[in-house]
């Protein structure tokens, strides 16, 4: 099935460090992805949400599924993919992050294919729909 994409670019009142910090901490993703529960099973390398960091999202009535971050730079930059168990394949996430006159910018970047026919495409409305709504109601 065709790969599907999700781009979101979203400015935010609060500096850039704010952000980041409070993006990187896996557990605080559950806001974006509700109603997935998110929380760190393993610590990364060099920083505890950092590169080889793994998060498990469960969400109600499907099986839990693993995230890795794949690379980590401070105020500027995070990418993971799903490593274990979901419904999807050649998932990739970035966020980017950038400062702007009145405070930061996140573009978020998700690609990603299904499994099976069309779940990708299911999945797709209700996975920006979730994510757009965490970001609107994002209070640091």
């Amino acid at each position: 099935m065709g790969q599907q994409r999700i781009e979101i670019d979203k400015e935010f009142p609060f500096p850039v460090s704010d952000l980041f910090n409070h993006l990187s901490e896996h557990e605080n993703l559950s806001a974006l992805f509700a109603p997935a529960k998110v929380r760190r099973v393993k610590e990364g390398d060099v920083e505890p949400n950092g590169v080889g960091s793994v998060r498990r999202l469960s969400l109600p009535l499907t099986p839990a599924f693993e995230e890795t971050v794949t690379e980590f730079e401070r105020d500027r930059r995070i990418a993971y993919r799903i490593t274990k168990g979901s419904p999807l394949r050649d998932h990739h996430g970035v966020m980017v992050f950038s400062e702007t006159a009145g405070g930061s910018r996140l573009h978020y970047t998700i690609v990603f294919k299904g499994k099976l026919p069309l779940i990708a495409a299911v999945i797709k409305p209700v996975l920006d729909r979730a994510i757009r709504k965490g970001l609107n109601d994002l209070r640091l």
